[in-house]
């Protein structure tokens, strides 16, 4: 069922006005995605490991991806899902904030240590991932490459197994209007997000990004 509703969702994500309320029994796609009925949802400020991700843990591998999607579908258990959209992303899927009974499932996500802060669309959830980390949970329990890495190439090893070039630095302009390049490596490499739409880019040597004006991170 697909309604219109017309109030600020308070008790989820403050400041965030819905216009679409989906409702019903969920199936799992993967760690941050669901469809109800016909309707393929990405869960809102979230990121989490793709499906055949893996991940170390002592030394040892372990499918992260998977254990993403187990986590998501133990949370949602046989209970009915509400989503309330705020989004379409440029798939055309749905972008919700959805709650199965009493669980925020973005925020249980990342609590988790299964799915990390996507800080590109929001920072809701940056105090959930400090917590996981800090706890040592999920992905956090040992050496991962953030989703938005692997899906760009990067695997555990730091090395990209395919690209159009070698140009894997980071050029990135914080919200203080800074430009500051992150190189493979850097503990801040695998948080940051490369948005070239908004003057972002990628550069192939640290003196390249340096001509360019941009600095290392202090």
């Amino acid at each position: 069922m697909i309604k219109v509703i017309s109030i600020a969702i308070l008790i989820l994500v403050p400041a965030i006005v819905v216009s679409y309320e989906v409702s019903g029994s969920a199936t799992i796609v993967d760690g941050d995605t669901l469809r109800i009925g016909s309707t393929t949802i990405r869960l809102y400020g979230i990121d989490a490991p793709e499906s055949r991700q893996s991940c170390e843990r002592a030394g040892n591998s372990w499918f992260c991806g998977e254990e993403s999607s187990r986590k998501l579908r133990q949370l949602v258990g046989d209970q009915a899902v509400m989503c309330y959209e705020v989004d379409r992303d440029r798939y055309g899927r749905v972008v919700a904030i959805c709650r199965a009974g009493d669980i925020e499932l973005g925020a249980a996500m990342v609590m988790s240590g299964l799915a990390l802060a996507y800080r590109q669309y929001g920072t809701e959830y940056v105090k959930h991932e400090t917590a996981a980390k800090e706890a040592a949970r999920g992905m956090w329990s040992g050496d991962f490459v953030a989703p938005w890495d692997w899906r760009g190439g990067i695997r555990e090893t730091g090395v990209p197994t395919k690209r159009d070039d070698d140009c894997l630095i980071k050029g990135n302009i914080n919200r203080q209007g800074e430009r500051i390049y992150h190189a493979v490596g850097r503990s801040s490499y695998t948080a940051t997000v490369i948005d070239e739409s908004s003057g972002e880019r990628w550069f192939c040597s640290k003196e390249e990004a340096e001509e360019a004006g941009w600095r290392a991170p202090r």
